[in-house]
């Protein structure tokens, strides 16, 4: 591993973690085409951190007002719908915990299979299209509705599906407003990405910085970092646009080429 290939896997985590396109997959198949192997603490889970600096930087004023929707929180000026949205986070997050640690040494085995990452890109592909159909009913995220996204989050958890692209098609297909629905999606991604690293780092045999890896990692973390904020202006413009869907194309592409022509 050098600082080229650090680099280019930090550009591909920072722009494909937040759009709908897998930031997982495209990790896996990257590290195939430049024959990275990256031993001790594991590279993406750093590049994973600099993405969840990116969110809670970009949605700071945001988190600042769920933080104060916990019970017993003193805001006088605190809405009823900052704390319906808490309690969807939470209940959104159970389901990625429960699947997660429930399957986890069969999710890793899933890491190192990148004809399976290039399958299920196809199938994000498919469920991105098909968003087209959705109704635009203009609904704000409920418990129930967080639940569902949830669930949708936890599928994510293989990769080449999605999370950002299955967590928001799900809440457009229950009527959530798009915007809403891709800023729930960010806002989802804090403990998902957050708890992913704090296991991996527990697990981890070796010390943080023992390894002699740590530049690497800090590196590949600040430029995903740069790279994330980037593509959550981007996909915000897009999903402004409505033409959302179209990311749908790429991953089908992208599946199939990789289908074609992984050794």
């Amino acid at each position: 591993m050098n600082i080229f290939d650090v680099i280019v896997l930090g550009v591909i985590q920072g722009i494909t973690e937040f759009l709908p396109i897998s930031s997982s997959g495209h990790l896996v198949l990257g590290k195939s085409l430049l024959n990275v192997s990256t031993p001790g603490v594991s590279l993406e889970v750093w590049l994973h951190l600099g993405t969840l600096v990116a969110v809670m930087v970009y949605f700071r004023r945001r988190i600042i007002t769920i933080i104060q929707a916990f019970p017993g929180f003193p805001r006088p000026d605190m809405r009823q719908q900052d704390r319906t949205l808490l309690w969807a986070l939470i209940v959104g997050t159970l389901p990625a915990v429960i699947i997660g640690l429930s399957f986890k040494r069969y999710i890793e085995e899933a890491f190192h299979s990148p004809h399976l990452v290039a399958a299920m890109l196809m199938v994000t592909g498919l469920f991105l299209i098909a968003t087209v159909a959705a109704e635009d009913r203009m609904k704000s995220v409920g418990i129930g509705r967080g639940l569902a996204i949830g669930v949708a989050q936890s599928i994510a958890i293989l990769p080449g599906i999605s999370r950002s692209g299955s967590t928001m098609a799900c809440a457009m297909f229950l009527g959530v407003d798009p915007v809403l629905a891709a800023e729930f999606s960010f806002l989802l991604a804090i403990p998902a990405i957050g708890g992913a690293f704090l296991l991996d780092m527990i697990s981890s045999e070796e010390s943080l910085l023992g390894s002699g890896q740590f530049p690497f990692y800090l590196l590949g973390a600040a430029v995903s970092f740069a790279f994330g904020l980037l593509s959550i202006h981007y996909l915000l413009k897009v999903i402004r646009t409505g033409r959302f869907f179209l990311f749908g194309f790429y991953c089908l592409v992208i599946g199939l080429i990789s289908l074609i022509f992984l050794p």
